[in-house]
């Protein structure tokens, strides 16, 4: 049985919800585990859907919430369907029975509890993937400590530079102290994953263990991505597999930024590219074609969250 926080403090925003009581907390979760959709995704990086694709389970509510984000109806306004954590448990093992690489959970960390449970129970049924932990890198150092055994492969978001270089943290997601938390998260990873181990299946290297670092370019901000990239390559070098996208799309307007009604322009892309190249990063993911179409937003339909056959 699992036991939820009755003093939440899984995020950094350690908002002291009574979750056990069903309190919301700032996430906007309460004692119910919400799940939009659970499928095969293949947009993920190569080593992570590699053809056949990834198992992708996206949770409803989030910590972070930024004002951009792409899943709205997921992060902001918890949009999916009620489930126990032992129908996420048999979630996994269906995925994994229609040939997913892995089980990939999109913004867990709210629900981490839940997950390492259902995740627990499945590989005592015959769950045998690796499990991927999808995260915005807004977390506890403390929490992703407590992972190890559960998780397989980060594949991490490091959105923002440090408070003094960038407003985009407190601007965009109310969080000045984001490049402090994701990076001292980032730092456990590490420590727990160590160089990330690939197989080779059907000609494709799938990752079966480590960190992917993912760095998204937002508009105008060339500069800053730079900075992050440096940072990063400084502290981590090859410790970690890199990512540097451009698929920053405009879904509606932000009152306030109307700097984020554009997409990544080619030109700043291609210049954060060639920086990359000048450290010597000379392996990391990047994506062609027009930034704004590079991204893939599911249809929220609660594909694969019921069973097929009846209702819980």
């Amino acid at each position: 049985m699992t036991t939820l926080p009755t003093k939440c403090e899984l995020c950094p925003r350690q908002c002291g919800a009574n979750r056990a009581a069903g309190q919301r907390g700032l996430c906007g979760a309460d004692d119910t585990l919400v799940v939009a959709r659970a499928a095969l995704h293949a947009w993920e990086e190569p080593p992570i859907s590699a053809g056949r694709g990834s198992g992708t389970v996206f949770f409803a509510h989030c910590p972070l919430r930024c004002c951009y984000c792409q899943n709205a109806e997921l992060a902001h306004q918890g949009q999916g369907i009620p489930i126990s954590v032992e129908r996420l448990g048999h979630i996994f093992l269906e995925l994994q029975a229609e040939g997913a690489l892995n089980v990939n959970l999109v913004t867990p960390t709210h629900y981490v509890v839940q997950i390492k449970q259902a995740v627990a129970d499945a590989r005592v049924a015959g769950l045998a993937i690796p499990v991927v932990y999808n995260t915005s890198g807004y977390e506890r150092a403390e929490v992703i400590a407590g992972l190890a055994g559960t998780v397989d492969v980060y594949l991490t978001d490091f959105k923002y530079g440090r408070s003094g270089e960038s407003d985009a943290a407190e601007r965009y997601s109310h969080a000045p102290d984001y490049f402090d938390y994701a990076l001292a998260a980032l730092d456990a990873m590490v420590e727990s994953m160590g160089p990330a181990v690939f197989e080779d299946q059907d000609g494709w290297q799938v990752i079966k263990r480590g960190v992917i670092v993912r760095h998204m370019l937002l508009p105008g901000r060339s500069g800053e991505s730079k900075r992050i990239i440096a940072q990063l390559w400084e502290r981590y070098r090859t410790s970690v597999v890199y990512s540097i996208m451009s698929q920053y799309t405009p879904v509606r307007a932000v009152p306030g930024c109307p700097e984020l009604s554009e997409p990544v322009a080619h030109r700043e892309y291609e210049e954060v590219l060639d920086f990359a190249d000048a450290l010597g990063m000379d392996q990391y993911y990047w994506q062609e074609g027009d930034p704004a179409d590079a991204s893939f937003i599911p249809a929220w339909d609660g594909a694969g969250v019921l069973p097929r056959h009846h209702s819980e």
